[in-house]
């Protein structure tokens, strides 16, 4: 695998919510945000580093509260670094202070509040210059258990609330990207998330949020088995059999695609803390991960016809639930490093075609 840095675009970043995730009293203790940054600003692959970080818009990293003054400082210290803000996430689940996106009037409106709040913090960190691009994320923040008991009712009421929601990231210059995984009702399938967009209907304002370690479980049905893609008999030594279903399913969900995280998945369901029953991530090299990054990569980075579409500036590494030890380990960030490094040589560009 090549180090050597071929593209500028996208830049290289780093998500900072895997020391939240999934930690917590029923397990490893968080990770501060300095620390986080500490181990992004020290990774370095022949000369190439990280551009900068996504956020999760949570406490102890960035309250959704934080002052003019809070933020001034948080940008401050992500300059100084070298790096720079792109996605935020909106901390909108009723654990964090929302609601579900399909839930009462009041659970609602708390969704929306955690939305407003998310949207005027990313507007301040691009008046304060640390962001030029990227998206704040979303999701239904209701569990497909509950979903499927009214299907229809619950996909229109969550599609409300995101409409609700578009007209706010609009207020603020934002747009909003809907994290695809099996963990949120209505869209816990790639048919089901493509109806939710399409039923939404604000393509310049929502999009998707793909995960290449979320979307690997979305071909095998987890939790929509009327919706698997690969068979049931499939055998992960079929490799062209694998690609064309990925293929199948970028083809529905790219067009929606605004940002894009890389990971690696060994296809297992898994969850910890407060983040259960989702997709796991693994190391770039882990022995039971089952894909090729780079190359799953292509599918959502480029059409059908092999073009790069361009659809983003950035592109993030997400290691969700890795245990504190894997995380504090320098040579962690170095070996991801190079895998976004290898990504961006197979399909980046530069500033020269940068749209």
């Amino acid at each position: 695998m090549s180090t050597v840095s071929r593209h500028e675009f996208p830049k290289l970043h780093n998500a900072m919510w895997p020391g939240l995730v999934g930690k917590g009293p029923d397990s490893e203790p968080t990770i501060t945000l300095d620390t986080m940054l500490d181990l992004t600003e020290a990774a370095n692959v022949d000369g190439v580093k990280f551009d900068g970080v996504d956020l999760f818009l949570f406490a102890p990293h960035v309250d959704i509260d934080s002052t003019d003054l809070d933020l001034l400082v948080l940008a401050e210290n992500i300059g100084t670094r070298g790096l720079v803000v792109g996605s935020v996430v909106a901390p909108i689940w009723p654990p964090t202070g929302g609601g579900s996106a399909m839930g009462s009037d009041e659970d609602r409106k708390r969704f929306l509040t955690q939305v407003r709040k998310a949207c005027s913090i990313a507007r301040k960190l691009r008046d304060l210059g640390i962001r030029k691009y990227g998206i704040v994320r979303v999701d239904s923040a209701a569990s497909p258990s509950e979903w499927i008991k009214d299907p229809a009712g619950n996909t229109k009421r969550i599609a409300e609330t995101f409409r609700e929601a578009c007209s706010i990231a609009e207020g603020h210059g934002e747009r909003l990207a809907a994290e695809g995984e099996i963990c949120w009702g209505g869209m816990h399938s790639w048919k089901r998330m493509a109806e939710l967009l399409e039923t939404v209907d604000r393509p310049i304002t929502l999009g998707f949020q793909a995960d290449m370690a979320h979307t690997l479980l979305y071909t095998l049905g987890f939790n929509a088995p009327e919706d698997r893609i690969l068979p049931s008999t499939f055998d992960w030594a079929q490799k062209d059999v694998l690609y064309d279903a990925i293929q199948k399913m970028t083809r529905l969900l790219r067009p929606w695609t605004i940002d894009f995280h890389v990971a690696q998945n060994d296809a297992t369901v898994y969850g910890s803390g407060s983040h259960d029953k989702t997709g796991r991530h693994c190391l770039p090299d882990d022995p039971m991960g089952k894909l090729d990054i780079p190359k799953i990569a292509g599918y959502w980075m480029r059409d059908d016809d092999g073009q790069l579409t361009r659809a983003f500036e950035h592109i993030c590494w997400d290691g969700c639930m890795f245990s504190n030890e894997t995380m504090l380990r320098p040579n962690t960030w170095q070996e991801i490093l190079t895998t976004m490094i290898a990504v961006r040589n197979a399909h980046g560009w530069d500033r020269a075609t940068h749209a």
